[in-house]
């Protein structure tokens, strides 16, 4: 996609609904600008009422895929000016929701040019980072189960570590999901609990060895605040797709890392 003022970054937000702000706060951060006019035009849909919880449609809590709902999110996207979206949900990139939402987009024959954020998070390992080989992931559950990260990085040849079963289900769902305290329910500020969930989690991963850990809920990077004064690296996937945006629709306007 070439650079030009008619291109306009869109927003697929709502799931959940704060991921979206914070990847369009990243897009802000992320842009070389001197003033208000020189941002970019950026479209942000938040419908959260019409899209079905990504890990239960996975486990099979609910019957209705959300991928037929983000499709319309971004027809709406496309028809409002957006040339290039992104979702900023990791565990709506597994494959039975990413497939059919790009089937969906493709027999419609939508020109909005949608990025993979699992796959942009992998090619920025892959370039800025060359040296990594034990790469850990904190996740929802839907993402863990469908192996989303563990998939696309050893298939690029990654060694992957991701916590134990009960870790993932007493602690780092619960951490995101939980009604009383999950980043879910509890925001602006985050519970402590959540934060020291997700804490458990991060040093559980670094004592098996894994020299950077990717964030791999779009929650996760609003608690633990990467990058951040660790012995390992934090791998913030909102922020890989929020510059993999800019470079797809403005490349003149990508600030340098």
């Amino acid at each position: 996609m070439t650079a030009s003022r008619k291109n306009i970054i869109g927003i697929v937000g709502g799931v959940g609904p704060y991921a979206g702000l914070d990847l369009m706060k990243k897009v802000f951060d992320n842009t070389r600008a001197g003033g208000d006019q020189e941002h970019l035009d950026t479209l942000l849909f938040s419908l959260p009422s019409g899209i079905v919880d990504r890990t239960e449609y996975l486990e099979g809590r609910v019957k209705d895929n959300p991928a037929y709902a983000i499709i319309q999110v971004l027809d709406s996207l496309e028809k409002a000016g957006a040339t290039v979206a992104g979702i900023p949900c990791n565990t709506a990139h597994a494959s039975s929701i990413f497939d059919v939402i790009q089937e969906g987009l493709q027999a419609g024959e939508k020109q909005i040019m949608l990025l993979n954020m699992i796959q942009e998070t992998v090619d920025f390992i892959q370039t800025a980072l060359p040296d990594l080989r034990k790469i850990g992931v904190l996740s929802t559950t839907g993402t863990y189960r469908s192996k989303v990260y563990q998939d696309a990085l050893e298939l690029a040849g990654y060694e992957v570590i991701v916590p134990s079963e009960e870790m993932q289900e007493e602690l780092i769902h619960p951490a995101i999901y939980d009604k009383e305290y999950g980043i879910k329910s509890v925001s602006n500020p985050v519970h402590p609990k959540a934060l020291h969930n997700l804490e458990t989690g991060w040093n559980y991963l670094e004592a098996l060895g894994a020299r950077a850990v990717i964030l791999g809920c779009t929650e996760i990077p609003m608690a633990l605040q990467v990058p951040a004064k660790r012995a390992i690296i934090g791998i913030d996937p909102t922020r890989i797709l929020a510059r993999a945006l800019i470079q797809n629709a403005f490349p003149d306007k990508l600030k340098p890392l």
